[in-house]
């Protein structure tokens, strides 16, 4: 094998994919070097759930024999590529836990689509990341296996839910990741570790085989290192599915044709609301960066409204919480997960199941929930937050016959500290207020690292875009990437694991 600069576990799809298709490195090699490096820090970083060594070993080896018959040109981009997975997404023959005590041993007779597709690609699935329980938090901390750490400083949370997924990419832990996104799932960790993160747009990406959450918000996507991995994985996983109702049967463009380093004539609007009241100074400082660089880069800035933001987040816990409550109602101890074994009769049975199985956030939302559809009480709030999303759609649709994209903060503060909000549910809520919107609307958002916070901590830049318009983010994110000055250095985590 030739002398590299970097570590194989620290390299991108990229470089993976071009040493891969120069027989200079095989998928075993990666996998190995990969595997070693979680042995040396998930313990300080808890990333992952379960880690599939023997397996993924085993996929290497009939991946390394696959690649001998094909010709350079003939092997795709993840051929041999470990990939990490949220616990929320189904993988045949390996633990899908949601991090609940109520799905602990559930192993899936089946893979979820983005699963299969990434095997039908030559991808090897090195192993299961941690999240907030049924993916219902901000900070991994409400799994029942313990909060994942944020590589850049072990005493701050990876943010939630796919913060496994996120923590696990900063760390070197895996080359790439996929995780889900509610509300700001894949976006809030992605600026917290500083790496890409992209919701596609709702319909792009099956979500059978996703375990759900809220079915009208949910989608799958990437978390990856940088913005041409975030587009090969993105291209890897989209796709019309027929076991999927929701998914779109839309022609997938080829997302590398648009990283293009141009941004001459893109029109960015900024919307005024999201550089308001809670923004964090450092960020708001980045932010403003950012977007004066994307000026000079020839982009076109103008100041646009979307007035009904400040009701997204009261919007999104009516109907998030509402879909919850009815997705959960299979969990009742009788086919499946966990089951109370001392009971009285059926009903009883059924009480002790989900009382156990059931961590506190997840029972508040499931009552929250509960509480919005109830007779009496479904006009007042669930059909009347049903009618704000529309508005929330709407000013998005007006703003993108103006303007290409839009830009924001990802999340209105960095990196918290463990422990710092997890007893006060409704500032952990309000953590979402810049990324739910785009779940309400169904639109396609992407979170790129734009530098960091006094105390070294990663900043993330949002750029949205209207429906199945993916490749207008992407393009604008990659320009960013390609010319702004931001610390390419990697997390201190061999000087950090005190954990």
């Amino acid at each position: 094998m030739q002398k590299l600069k970097k570590k194989l576990y620290q390299l991108s799809i990229t470089e993976i994919s071009e040493l891969i298709k120069k027989n200079q490195v095989s998928s075993v090699d990666i996998v190995n070097s990969v595997l070693n490096r979680i042995e040396e820090v998930d313990s300080s970083i808890h990333g992952y759930i379960t880690v599939d060594k023997e397996r993924a070993l085993e996929r290497a080896q009939e991946i390394d024999r696959l690649i001998v018959k094909l010709s350079p040109d003939e092997r795709p981009p993840l051929i041999g590529v470990p990939i990490a997975v949220k616990d929320n997404i189904c993988t045949k023959g390996l633990k899908t836990t949601c991090a609940s005590r109520s799905l602990g041993e559930f192993i899936p007779p089946y893979n979820a689509t983005v699963i299969q597709k990434l095997l039908d690609q030559g991808a090897v699935i090195i192993g299961k990341t941690n999240l907030d329980e049924f993916a219902m938090g901000s900070s991994t901390e409400t799994s029942c296996f313990g909060p994942s750490r944020n590589p850049w400083n072990t005493d701050y949370t990876p943010g939630g839910s796919s913060g496994g997924s996120a923590s696990v990419i900063a760390a070197d832990e895996a080359i790439c990741a996929v995780g889900s996104d509610t509300g700001g799932s894949i976006r809030q960790p992605a600026s917290f570790c500083g790496v890409v993160g992209l919701k596609p747009t709702y319909g792009r990406v099956s979500r059978f085989g996703l375990v759900a959450f809220a079915s009208s918000l949910d989608q799958i996507g990437p978390l990856t290192k940088n913005v041409t991995d975030c587009a090969l994985l993105l291209q890897a996983i989209s796709g019309h599915d027929v076991k999927d109702s929701t998914s779109f049967n839309i022609q997938v463009p080829d997302y590398r044709g648009y990283l293009l380093n141009d941004l001459k004539g893109l029109k960015i609007g900024v919307p005024h609301e999201y550089f308001g009241e809670g923004l964090d100074e450092g960020v708001e400082e980045k932010v403003q960066q950012s977007l004066s660089f994307f000026q000079n880069l020839g982009a076109e800035i103008e100041k646009v409204n979307l007035p009904h933001t400040e009701y997204a987040v009261a919007t999104y816990y009516i109907l998030a919480t509402a879909e919850a409550s009815s997705n959960l109602a299979r969990y009742d101890g009788v086919r499946y997960g966990f089951r109370e074994e001392e009971f009285n009769d059926l009903i009883d049975m059924y009480e002790k199941s989900k009382q156990k199985g059931f961590g506190a956030e997840v029972k508040r939302r499931i009552m929250l929930g509960t509480y919005v559809l109830s007779s009496g009480y479904y006009d007042a709030y669930y059909l009347k937050a049903q009618k704000v999303r529309t508005l929330i759609k709407k000013d998005f649709e007006k703003a993108f016959q103006k303007i290409d994209i839009l830009l924001t903060p990802t999340t209105p503060i960095p990196a918290f500290k463990i422990g710092e909000k997890i007893n006060d549910p409704l500032q952990m809520y309000l953590l979402d207020i810049f990324t739910i919107s785009a779940n309400l609307a169904g639109i396609p958002a992407i979170s790129i690292p734009c530098g960091f916070s006094g105390k070294g901590l990663p900043i993330g830049l949002q750029l949205l875009a209207d429906h199945f318009q993916e490749e207008k983010i992407l393009q604008a994110a990659y320009a960013f990437e390609q010319n702004f000055d931001i610390q390419k250095d990697r997390p201190p985590l061999n000087r950090s694991e005190n954990h």
